[in-house]
């Protein structure tokens, strides 16, 4: 099946302990009750899917990790018991705990019945196993969508440890010598560490719902286009919880996939927002940005990473990809996800949350959104790292709400 990318291993480490943890998250809201048998068979369908594999470790020092085909998984969780709407996005928060991509399953499916006669359910899995474009891919091939096969769920080709130790070394050793010429590179800028009151939460979230009419017509109004008009408001709620810079570096994902593919197929670029800024000349930055991603600190070799230990990695990469806001544009969703079986869906999100994620742990990233259309509704997830500055979701779907009312819009809060 391949082996780990520099990417993939990345969020392995953040997995230990070693970053911010991550977990990318499906939801699909439906306004009738999910019928459990067929969320049965959509969970075993996941079980032989993409996301059915796990990361074994090299026995040869430099070699890279691989992943082999794991068909172990948590049992479908099915809530009977009705929450409150007001408590779906506590409830998704805690989808993501003891997923293990390594040692023991890396996803889970769950569902829970809402109080107002619909259903929640939930697909979520580490990181290291998909980005989010890649498990919106494993949901559609799960859901009968687009099948995807062995090989198109990993980019690297297998070959033997001793074989593939050789030719990381190899690079590793040629690179870095070329890079270290140029003297030793600066570390990426580490994130402040906060103060935060005792038994805070670290992360609130909140989704808003537009129709895509309203949304482009917003973003057409002001030479802009629906992701650059995405961006401008991320920042904008930023600035309007209390941010005081007068400048805002977003990160901004790039898909690198070429066919449909369950990885972690992307790169990172940059961009600086300021208060003069518009979705005209958002669109603009973002354009040229797009053309120069990011790379590895003082031209040193990525796979540098992937041969030293791992608490020396951590070291060298800390806060890389990491900015003030983070913008996820993961697309138009598959026509399969707009229904599950015969329930119509109210709406279907995307979004990365931090499970087990401590104040010690915040990273430099105050807010993070993600975006994607569903048939005529974009839905905006977002997801606030600064406790101090948001307080609950419901103070972010709130700060959101103005925020895109500010912009001409009108958008429903989940």
């Amino acid at each position: 099946m391949g082996r780990l990318s520099v990417v993939d291993e990345i969020f392995l480490r953040t997995h230990r302990g070693l970053g911010t943890p991550i977990a990318l998250q499906g939801l699909w809201r439906t306004g009738d009750r999910i019928d459990p048998q067929l969320l049965h068979d959509v969970h075993a369908a996941l079980r032989i899917g993409p996301l059915g594999r796990r990361v074994i470790r090299p026995r040869v020092p430099g070699a890279r990790r691989s992943w082999q085909l794991n068909t172990r998984a948590y049992p479908l969780v099915l809530i009977d018991e009705p929450i409150p709407t007001t408590a779906l996005m506590a409830w998704a928060d805690t989808q993501g705990a003891d997923l293990d991509p390594e040692f023991g399953p890396g996803w889970r499916l769950s569902a829970v019945a809402l109080d107002d006669g619909g259903s929640l359910v939930s697909l979520t899995c580490s990181h290291t196993l998909a980005d989010g474009r890649a498990l919106v891919l494993a949901a559609d091939d799960a859901l009968g969508g687009t099948s995807l096969t062995a090989q198109s769920t990993s980019s690297s080709a297998p070959r033997s440890d001793w074989s593939d130790a050789s030719r990381q070394w190899s690079i590793v050793l040629r690179g870095t010598a070329r890079a270290l010429r140029h003297g030793i590179p600066n570390q990426p800028r580490q994130a402040t560490p906060r103060n935060l009151a005792s038994g805070s939460a670290p992360t609130h979230g909140a989704i808003l719902q537009c129709a895509v009419a309203d949304w482009d017509r917003a973003a057409a109004a002001q030479n802009g286009t629906a992701n650059s008009l995405f961006i401008s408001l991320i920042a904008n709620m930023l600035w309007a919880s209390g941010f005081q810079q007068d400048t805002i570096a977003a990160s901004l994902p790039v898909d690198t996939r070429d066919e449909p593919r369950v990885d972690n197929d992307l790169a990172m670029t940059d961009i600086t927002i300021d208060h003069t800024d518009t979705p005209s000349t958002i669109r603009e930055k973002s354009r040229a940005a797009y053309e120069h991603r990011m790379s590895s600190p003082g031209g040193m070799p990525e796979e540098l990473l992937q041969v030293i230990p791992d608490r020396w990695a951590y070291r060298l990469s800390k806060g890389a990809g990491e900015r003030d806001i983070l913008c996820s544009n993961i697309g138009t969703l598959p026509a399969t996800l707009r229904t599950l079986g015969p329930h119509r869906c109210l709406g279907v999100a995307a979004r990365a949350i931090h499970p087990g994620l401590t104040a010690a742990q915040l990273p430099r990233t105050r807010l993070s959104g993600y975006l994607c259309r569903i048939a005529d509704d974009y839905l905006l997830s977002l997801v606030s790292l600064d406790p101090t500055a948001i307080e609950s979701s419901t103070a972010l779907a709130g700060l959101a709400q103005q925020t895109v009312l500010n912009h001409g819009l009108h958008a429903r809060a989940w």
